[in-house]
């Protein structure tokens, strides 16, 4: 079984300058394997708080045992998935990791060479059949030490914790701008390229985790919350359009802003933005990598402007630092003229390059494809119209088995979006407790 778990989000976001955050402590010094390579020493990367809230599962510095693989150098052996390193995070005592380097394609269609990390149970053995691998495709980050590679494994944790005694695998991708290709500036929220990473990594780790002599029932799932819900969805209109042998038991998706024209209208409509360096990111993202040519000066004003650099494209601080830096949650104060006027060229072309990577038009879904959705609907990162607009798509074309949660979900005093991430995490863990046997 193949489990496609894809966990992302415009709010679980972070890209902090770290002033206090521990280095990740090893367990072990890493093997001697003559490649000159090591591991460890100080940072100083400020914690992680997604979003602004406290995301289920703690802390997220790692600390842990690295086992260095080969990079195979240059020339074509450069264009091979390989394994970089054996991991295992004092955090996550469950777990272990192998990082891994595997080709794909970029933002504009070139070639590059991503990275990801497959997770599985710390005593687990390649003799020990799992029953299904989960592609994880991780929420909203900013700060480079924040992707699955350099240890942000908190969803993956509470999948284990929610489904206790499944021997299960997990495949995440960096996705571009993090982990290999951490220089660049990342296709935030660009489902298409995502996708295309997500995809790319979970055909490597399996042919990597074969010839590791590791073995797993031939089934896949695929889950996604916030910016990993919109991947998830992503990933299902990729494998119907490119891979028709890539099928999925069942997908989960929630929380996603899967009409991105959509959701910037509301966010123009409601002229408060919970997240408003998730909407910089977006929208830097987009005018870069469609090829928009629009001057930074027509996007953002004031100390947003002066600050994209620094702030964003270093990658050194979350979106929590970033919002505190920005100081105003009202789209006016960091928005320009232009982008506001929906009337002018500048929004026109933004409009249109958001439009083509909507997911609720435009492709024809395999009509027995299996879906999950859900959605807070107070959610106040992603508006809970997504998910709507969605369903009603997905319904039009057909698709019989589409199952929708819209709700009021318990925030525990966190925010409605954050605690839609724990009802969607309970649901898909209880899911898979149910369906697979115990190890």
């Amino acid at each position: 079984m193949s489990v496609l778990l894809t966990t992302g989000t415009l709010a679980l976001t972070s890209c902090s300058k770290d002033e206090d955050s521990p280095v990740a402590e090893t367990v072990v010094p890493p093997k001697d394997d003559n490649t000159g390579k090591t591991d460890g020493g100080d940072s100083d990367k400020e914690e992680s708080n997604p979003g602004g809230e406290t995301e289920p599962g703690g802390e997220t510095e790692p600390g842990g045992e690295t086992e260095p693989g080969v990079d195979p150098g240059e020339g074509e052996s450069s264009r091979k998935a390989y394994i970089t390193e054996e991991v295992r995070y004092l955090k996550y005592p469950l777990l272990k990791n192998l990082n891994f380097v595997y080709p794909s394609k970029g933002p504009l269609g070139e070639d590059v060479m991503l990275s990801g990390t497959i997770t599985m149970r710390s005593n687990m053995l390649p003799h020990d059949k799992a029953c299904g691998i989960i592609l994880y495709n991780h929420y909203t980050v900013c700060r480079a030490d924040e992707c699955p590679s350099k240890g942000k494994l908190d969803m993956q944790n509470i999948l284990y914790l929610t489904a206790p005694y499944r021997n299960f695998i997990t495949v995440s991708a960096d996705y571009y701008g993090f982990g290999q290709t951490e220089d660049k500036m990342q296709a935030y929220c660009i489902a298409s390229v995502n996708a295309r990473a997500s995809i790319d990594a979970l055909i490597a780790a399996r042919q990597l985790l074969a010839a590791e002599g590791y073995t797993w029932d031939d089934e896949l799932l695929n889950v996604g919350y916030s910016q990993g819900g919109q991947t998830a969805i992503g990933v299902l209109k990729l494998a119907t359009e490119e891979y028709p042998d890539l099928r999925f038991r069942r997908t989960f998706a929630g929380g996603g802003p899967y009409d991105l024209e959509e959701t910037y209208r509301q966010y123009l409509a409601d002229g408060v933005v919970k997240l408003p360096s998730a909407v910089v990111s977006i929208l830097m993202a987009y005018n870069e990598y469609f090829g928009l040519g629009i001057a930074n000066e027509q996007l953002f004003k004031g100390t947003t402007l002066d600050h994209l650099q620094d702030w964003w494209l270093s990658k050194q601080y979350s979106s929590t630092s970033i919002d505190l830096k920005m100081g105003s949650r009202d789209i006016t104060q960091f928005i320009a003229p232009p982008l506001l006027d929906l009337d002018s060229h500048v929004s026109s072309s933004m409009m249109e390059a958001l439009a083509r990577e909507s997911l609720c038009k435009g492709w024809t879904p395999r009509k027995d494809e299996d879906i999950f959705l859900l959605h807070h609907n107070a959610d106040d990162i992603s508006p809970s119209e997504n998910t709507q607009l969605l369903y009603d798509f997905l319904k039009a074309q057909g698709v019989e088995r589409v199952e929708m949660q819209k709700a009021d979900f318990i925030t525990l005093g966190i925010s409605e979006h954050i605690s839609g991430a724990v009802a969607f995490l309970t649901m898909a863990g209880i899911w898979i407790r149910d369906k697979y046997p115990l190890y």
